[in-house]
């Protein structure tokens, strides 16, 4: 293991890094906070022709106000299954059907619902935080195996190692921040 293996493994650590905390942003951006917005429905899978298929691909998401999202079904024949797919999520919306157009008032959140979501922020940033560990460990063990077989000095596993933690820590960092944002943005009546 040379230098150049070194830096494209540190850029693979840094990719596989930066890809946990997107999931944690994208399942963050699902968590009700009060407001209408596309990101609840946006993971929702729908029955649709024999096969599950997300929720954009099926109709329209849209907001016409802070408080409502409408989905625009574009085959009348999968209104129900959209409904059902809507029912079925968790989030607590009752959906209220007017031809192909599904209407989807988002309640206010009570502070036992903001609560409960602060808790499934504090599940999922704890997730991220374990995966991003795991990659470190994978690089760790890399490193060990590295310098058994004699590609690198005990020095430069140490010096290695360093950059791997301190890259670790930033990455814990950037999700305690946006798990403190997330958990202000739902307690915010």
């Amino acid at each position: 293991m040379g230098a150049e293996d070194i830096e494209a493994t540190k850029k693979d650590i840094k990719r596989r890094m930066e890809g946990a905390l997107d999931v944690l942003h994208r399942e963050f951006a699902g968590l009700r906070t009060g407001r209408a917005t596309t990101s609840l429905l946006e993971p929702l899978m729908v029955n649709a022709y024999e096969t599950a298929m997300p929720i954009s691909q099926v109709g329209t998401l849209g907001v016409p106000d802070p408080r409502t999202l409408t989905v625009q079904v574009w085959d009348k024949k999968l209104v129900k299954a959209v409904e059902k797919a809507i029912l079925e999520s968790g989030l607590g919306l009752n959906p209220s059907i007017d031809g192909q157009l599904i209407r989807l008032p988002i309640p206010s959140l009570t502070e036992e619902r903001r609560t409960e979501l602060v808790k499934i922020a504090g599940k999922y940033a704890e997730e991220t935080r374990i995966a991003v560990r795991n990659v470190r460990r994978h690089a760790m063990d890399g490193l060990k195996g590295a310098e058994k077989e004699g590609g690198i000095s005990q020095d430069q596993h140490r010096d290695y190692g360093k950059e791997i933690q301190d890259l670790t820590d930033e990455y814990v960092k950037m999700i305690d921040e946006s798990l403190s944002n997330k958990e202000q943005e739902i307690m915010q009546v």
